[in-house]
């Protein structure tokens, strides 16, 4: 915990919504929802009208007739949210990233060289609003905890610093579903016996929210309520896996229907893989059915990989081996691909073009190389000119699935 009010919480404002109003002018000031059966994110201007996460899509239009819904762009959001993370890192070494639109830094030891915690807050909005187009609200405080209670606070595009010799009157005010670990329920149990504020929680007698909440939750929220949060900021070692997800709703379990979000999952993570100079020797793949029953598989090769077709085709061979072995289930609702075993790449060791029926996956071939290469030109062009500059074939057309954990875009798995 720093002895001054040194933390930073950064927290993109309604980002999937920004993102979009970003992309196209024309949706700036109108209320949107990403999504369509379920809104996944919704603008501020939707939001004025009840409109939230989570909600159903039908429910959303209830609420906001002129809702508009739009697909998303999630190669987009991936790399704006790395952008505007890696501002932060511009000014400290210590960031850790808690998902793909938000973060906490530790200002501590560069305030020598960029001025006080809030002139460096304040200069990482403007660098974010002015080089990526974004709102960014941010928390400055003495803990992780009220830093980002700050942050919510200062939304939507603000800055709030909470002066640590004023901040149990700061906390006590505020409502007890802004503390980390208090959603619906939690809240709903603590209003049942009074309790709505921060304040009214941390003058709670403590044996009450033991029998309350339990005695882990019970201790947690008594000593966040007196701002007693003793975590620092922690940079993450490298993950080792990468992988994403897509629900399907109910689909027909026909190669032609889940072919094309199977690629398009293997695009996603292999293109993370490949900015990351990673690869990876074991890939999995899950078939979730319709009754919520999960299936998984996966291979270990003999060679680490991260070209997008070579996963997208070892994925397809588990999905089918999947689906072989539960011949009765004619409907799928989601997939996933995940690649383990991450190594930095390492330099190619060529080998011969034997003819043998895994050359292509095999990379240090030249069939195999050729992949590699091509999946780099496409790297290029889509960091110079949007993930949608470039694709594959069959990929065109096809309507991709929304990812149903959509924070998974936010993994912090390569490091």
């Amino acid at each position: 915990m720093s002895a001054s009010g040194t933390i930073l919480h950064a927290d993109l404002d309604a980002f999937y919504a920004s993102v979009e109003q970003l992309l196209n002018p024309a949706l700036r000031g109108k209320p949107i929802a990403v999504g369509g059966g379920v809104v996944l994110a919704a603008s501020y201007e939707a939001k004025a009208f009840g409109v939230r996460g989570g909600m159903p899509g039908r429910k959303a239009r209830e609420l906001c007739p002129d809702l508009i819904f739009v697909g998303g762009h999630f190669h987009e959001y991936q790399r704006l949210g790395d952008a505007a993370i890696g501002v932060l890192g511009d000014f400290t070494p210590l960031v850790e990233r808690i998902s793909i639109d938000e973060a906490f830094a530790d200002v501590a030891g560069c305030t020598h060289l960029f001025g006080s915690p809030a002139e460096i807050a304040g200069t990482i909005r403007k660098r974010i609003r002015s080089e990526l187009g974004l709102p960014i609200s941010v928390g400055v405080a003495r803990t992780k905890h009220l830093a980002k209670i700050a942050s919510q606070v200062a939304k939507p595009d603000g800055l709030v610093v909470v002066d640590p010799t004023t901040e149990l009157e700061f906390l006590h005010d505020l409502p007890v579903d802004l503390m980390w670990g208090v959603g619906p329920v939690t809240r709903q149990k603590l209003a049942d016996i009074g309790v709505g504020t921060i304040g009214q929680l941390a003058h709670t007698p403590g044996w009450s929210l033991e029998r309350l909440l339990g005695t882990a939750a019970g201790d947690k929220l008594a000593a966040l309520a007196w701002n007693r949060d003793p975590r620092g900021v922690q940079t993450h070692g490298r993950a080792q896996s990468a992988g994403a997800q897509s629900a399907l709703g109910r689909k027909s379990a026909e190669p032609s229907v889940w072919r094309p979000t199977l690629l398009h999952l293997a695009d996603r993570v292999a293109t993370r893989l490949r900015a990351k100079e990673r690869s990876g020797r074991t890939i999995t793949a899950r078939v979730r059915f319709s009754d919520l029953r999960s299936v998984t598989r996966s291979i270990t090769l003999d060679a680490p990989v991260s070209a997008t077709v070579t996963l997208a085709e070892i994925a397809e061979e588990l999905v089918r081996g999947a689906l072989a072995d539960h011949p009765a289930e004619r409907t799928i609702s989601l997939l996933a691909i995940s690649v383990s075993g991450l190594d930095v790449r390492p330099h190619l060791q060529l080998e011969f073009d034997l003819g043998l029926a895994d050359e292509n996956r095999r990379p240090g071939t030249r069939r195999g190389a050729a992949r590699w290469s091509a999946d780099r030109a496409m790297d290029t062009i889509r960091k110079r000119f949007g993930s949608d500059a470039v694709t594959y074939g069959a990929m065109l057309g096809g309507a991709h699935s929304v990812p149903d954990a959509f924070r998974e875009l936010a993994e912090k798995d390569l490091g």
